[in-house]
């Protein structure tokens, strides 16, 4: 559920990113590619752990899916934790700047 949960998140990501590709202002390509390496991570730890398990992969057991759909949650939201932070600190549209530099 994890691998399922990060490559949906990549995939969506990325067809966001493709979609506004001319206007990269607010980075979603960092934000697709964050997921891609989050995917490319849970597909190594399915082909280690299929390779210990054999046909007992497939058929986990309810709570185990339901762990690992959590701990998918979990890492889309950390991944988009991370993006919010690197936008914010790139601050292409300059909102923070001028935000902050407003005299009152």
């Amino acid at each position: 559920m994890t691998l399922l949960t990060t490559v949906f998140a990549a995939i969506i990501s990325t067809v966001l990113w493709y979609k506004r590709a001319p206007d990269n202002s607010m980075r979603l390509g960092t934000l697709s590619l964050i997921y891609w390496g989050a995917s490319l991570m849970w597909l190594g730890d399915a082909i280690f752990e299929y390779a210990e398990l054999q046909a007992e992969y497939f058929t986990p057991a309810a709570g185990d899916m339901l762990n690992d759909f959590y701990l998918g949650l979990s890492v889309v939201a950390l991944g988009l934790i991370a993006w919010l932070v690197a936008l914010l600190l790139q601050d292409p549209r300059r909102v923070l700047k001028t935000t902050l530099l407003k005299k009152t």
